[in-house]
């Protein structure tokens, strides 16, 4: 049997969920190691109900992240790559939406402008 008994979306859905797994269900520990070079946080006092409360702030902004899993799985496994920017939508009762930007590689900084600019464009038609 030369055929693969599962298929590439298998593979990123697995991939997914592992993903997923390893990137919740954060402990105060977590943060503190993670955290514990941070210019920011070396001026807390250790042991401080201060330090307790900056570490589960951290914990609940990880805790209520989006689960970007499959996104991230799908964008490695396509050869694109986040390029930083992010467009918000926003009305006046408050943000709408936001749209995040990966690209090849090998587009061009020009060709990433032209269409980060045409997402614009053209979203400030349809949400007001």
């Amino acid at each position: 049997m030369t055929e693969r008994p599962y298929t590439d979306d298998d593979l990123r859905s697995a991939a997914a969920l592992m993903h997923y797994a390893l990137t919740t269900e954060p402990n105060p520990a977590d943060a503190d190691s993670v955290l514990s070079g941070h210019p920011a946080w070396v001026n807390v006092e250790v042991g401080s109900d201060e330090e307790d409360k900056l570490r589960e702030s951290v914990v609940e902004l990880v805790s209520g992240a989006a689960d970007v899993s499959e996104w991230a799985i799908n964008l490695g496994a396509d050869g694109l790559e986040p390029c930083g920017v992010s467009f918000n939508a926003s009305t006046d009762n408050g943000l709408v939406a936001r749209i995040h930007f990966a690209f090849n590689p090998g587009t061009t900084d020009e060709e990433r402008a032209a269409f980060m600019a045409h997402i614009a464009t053209s979203s400030a038609d349809v949400i007001r």
